[in-house]
């Protein structure tokens, strides 16, 4: 299917996905990384979607963050591992606007077209911390181990970043069914099963000259890479949240039974309980405060633009999606409790799955920590203090 033109379009085909994807969104995190969702997958890729912030310039609709925030919000909201897939996808094409050559956009950017998406490789485990790469390009050969590779079993290329021969930081594109390169299916975690984002092996893989980014030169002036990555993390967060409220809207609806003490204070059904009113009601409010957030973060990075003109440009809108994501991940992990808190022991149920909002949230919200986003926000407001990187968390 050809990309949506506007918001509206991309916001149109975002809903179908999510029809096609929530009926199987419970066999899908209970199967976990046994069963490559190739179904659910397939449909990511033919609906369009992975092309929408592909730059004018270079064919693409050109659509921006207040786009991509609605879309993925709308398709966690069905199932947040498929919604996590692209979310590198999404990265990269930032990544190729500002930092990619002719040739690499113009060859990667046609495949997207065609429905084929981007993987990454781009986090290492048993390092001193997460900037501890020991992947390393050496005479145009890469070799190394990467984890956390979301979307990387199922794409046509993957994004892998390394060390070159001088130790500047690098990012190479390799075909995904090149040889030395193998994606393992040992993803073993208590939410997001579905993404099955394991161990990614590269042996002495061949990296093509036009294809090897100076990723270095990202981060030494200010940006918005990530940030527009950090914006798709937090409507991921914002979508479970709304998610696990509708499913304890429809529970309390249409199955809960009003406790004792509600049926003595005269309510009738679990809906009409005033204490379940009370926490829905709350609920709710915080969720729909974590929606507005999340869209205001997005027209902040609209204004800023995927190049801001000074670290100033650069920390507002870093900011403003700290503050989305630090709040969306709270409330995302807070609907996945709640909703048991007002719907009773048996929607514990493990037939109604409605555990899978509290896990997946749990798992995704420790991405990166949320203290020190607060901790940004608080020194950028009271000291005048710019985040770091340029003013880039």
């Amino acid at each position: 299917m050809a990309a949506p033109q506007t918001h509206d379009e991309a916001v149109a085909a975002a809903h179908r996905l999510a029809a096609h994807l929530k009926p199987g969104a419970i066999q899908r995190d209970r199967d976990g990384a046994t069963v490559i969702p190739h179904d659910a997958l397939a449909a990511l890729d033919e609906s369009g979607l992975l092309a929408v912030s592909i730059p004018a310039a270079d064919g693409g609709p050109g659509l921006g963050p207040r786009t991509l925030a609605e879309v993925v919000r709308i398709i966690a909201s069905a199932d947040p591992a498929i919604a996590q897939v692209p979310q590198g996808h999404f990265l990269l094409i930032d990544v190729l606007a500002v930092h990619g050559g002719p040739e690499a956009r113009k060859r990667l950017y046609g495949d997207v077209f065609a429905g084929k998406r981007l993987g990454n490789g781009l986090a290492e485990r048993g390092g001193k911390h997460a900037q501890d790469l020991r992947t390393r390009i050496t005479g145009g050969l890469l070799e190394g181990v990467k984890y956390y590779t979301t979307g990387a079993l199922t794409s046509a290329w993957i994004a892998v970043s390394a060390l070159d021969e001088d130790g500047r930081l690098v990012l190479a594109f390799v075909a995904r069914d090149a040889a030395g390169v193998h994606v393992d299916t040992d993803w073993d975690m208590l939410g997001q099963r579905a993404t099955i984002s394991g161990t990614a092996t590269f042996s002495q893989v061949p990296v093509e000259p036009e294809l090897r980014i100076a990723y270095a030169d990202a981060y030494a002036v200010p940006q918005q890479l990530g940030a527009r990555a950090q914006l798709v993390h937090a409507a991921i967060e914002v979508g479970i949240a709304g998610a696990a409220l509708s499913d304890a809207r429809d529970y309390l609806r249409e199955k809960a039974r009003p406790s004792s003490e509600a049926v003595r204070s005269g309510a009738t059904s679990a809906a009409g309980d005033p204490h379940v009113r009370h926490r829905y009601g709350r609920l709710a409010s915080r969720v729909r405060a974590a929606e507005a957030l999340l869209e205001s973060a997005a027209r902040t990075l609209e204004e800023v633009g995927l190049v801001p003109a000074d670290a100033d440009a650069a920390a507002r809108g870093s900011l403003a999606v700290a503050a989305a994501k630090a709040f969306g991940s709270e409330i995302a992990v807070e609907a996945g409790s709640e909703l048991f808190t007002l719907c009773g022991t048996s929607s514990a149920a493990s037939k109604y799955d409605l555990d899978r909002h509290w896990r997946n949230a749990r798992t995704h919200s420790v991405h990166d920590p949320l203290d020190w986003k607060y901790h940004h926000i608080a020194a950028y407001e009271l000291a005048d203090v710019l985040p770091p990187n340029h003013g880039q968390l």
